[in-house]
């Protein structure tokens, strides 16, 4: 079993606890920011521990906000990540860490007490490389909540174990993750080159590399949905360009349901396109051969029909668990993840990731 006892702190030296860093890259989080700290110090854990928060240039607010926290606490340390990316301020507050454990927070979650008291005793009992568990999406308004359903429901993201649940025991990826620092270095750390889907990634060389990652729904964190359909659909619209190159770059490595929206969206945006050239078709026709073929065309219509009826259905559901207010939200809010995603997807796959990053910086 790998040693993780590390240096202690004389004051915790006696409990043969592993020091634990959280590393946390922010940008642009004026609203969240400083409620995911405020989980992190709150934490049961009797560990030595310290915050390492890897600052992007931030226009609204949160650089001064984090360096105010940081000058009242010493145990948050902010460090410059002058791109701004996820994967290089991940990789520039590991560089900085001082302990063998490495908690990995985003500023949209919020950790319980128990977070890294049950994610420590599960790193020790598996010696997994990473250990992670359930993101379990809250929202505070109908459009968040309407956002966070669809997070945890098959007819949003599909479900997944690391959304809803499931059995305790190896996995594919994990949400956010707590890693054994040696192993993190050992693979490389995160691939700096991949902005989106970077966790997936990197579980990926933990594994080939003969490392374990262990999920167990024991670990549950709270994430806060993006407040504004505008923040949501560019969200996802990065998540699966990211997502698509990766399928390209690791095709067998990939599920099938990873397909399943960009499908979805080029078989809707036929079937419509086919619709309206059956009913121009129709209106111009001039005799009965042509007015078969706009027949034909307009039926184009069942497949973007078939998907409206899909979503109508959805969205009761999520009227009955989160309130009216939030169904009425899901009627827009599940086909913008589902587009968005899918289109982001298919251009990721077509090997447009770099042309599209470069000019939004995403």
């Amino acid at each position: 079993m790998t040693d993780l006892s590390g240096p202690p702190a004389p004051e915790y030296a006696d409990l043969g606890l592993p020091g634990v860093s959280y590393v946390m890259p922010v940008l642009n989080e004026v609203t969240h920011v400083e409620a995911a700290i405020a989980s992190l110090l709150d934490q049961d854990y009797t560990g030595p521990f310290d915050v390492i928060v890897a600052l992007g240039p931030s226009i609204d607010g949160t650089t001064e906000l984090v360096e105010r926290l940081s000058a009242v606490d010493p145990r948050i340390r902010v460090i410059e990540n002058p791109t701004g990316s996820t994967p290089s301020g991940l990789n520039v507050a590991i560089g900085a860490s001082r302990y063998p454990v490495v908690v990995r927070v985003d500023a949209h979650s919020l950790l319980p007490r128990d977070y890294t008291r049950i994610a420590v005793e599960a790193l020790v009992r598996t010696d997994a490389a990473n250990v992670g568990g359930i993101m379990q999406a809250e929202g505070t308004t109908a459009f968040e909540r309407a956002v966070a359903h669809a997070y945890g429901s098959k007819a949003g993201l599909g479900g997944g174990a690391h959304h809803v649940g499931g059995v305790e025991g190896p996995a594919e990826t994990v949400y956010l993750g707590v890693f054994q620092r040696a192993w993190l270095t050992k693979v490389g750390l995160f691939n700096e080159d991949i902005r989106r889907g970077q966790d997936w990634e990197l579980n990926r060389r933990l594994r080939e590399a003969g490392g374990t990652v262990w999920f167990t729904p024991r670990l549950v964190v709270i994430y806060r949905p993006r407040p504004s359909l505008e923040r949501l659909a560019r969200q996802f619209f990065s998540t699966g360009l990211w997502r698509g190159e990766l399928a390209r770059r690791f095709f067998t490595a990939n599920a099938l349901k990873y397909f399943v929206p960009p499908v979805m969206v080029t078989a809707a945006a036929l079937g419509f396109l086919l619709g309206v050239a059956g009913l121009i078709t129709l209106a111009v026709a001039g005799d009965d051969a042509a007015r078969t073929t706009g027949a034909i065309l307009t039926a184009g219509f069942v497949v973007p029909l078939v998907y409206l009826v899909f979503v109508a259905v959805a969205a009761l559901g999520a009227a009955r668990s989160q309130g009216a207010r939030a169904g009425a939200w899901f009627l827009v809010v599940l086909p913008c993840i589902h587009f968005s995603w899918g289109l982001g997807f298919i251009l990721g796959f077509l090997k447009l990731t770099k042309n599209i990053t470069a000019h939004t910086g995403r």
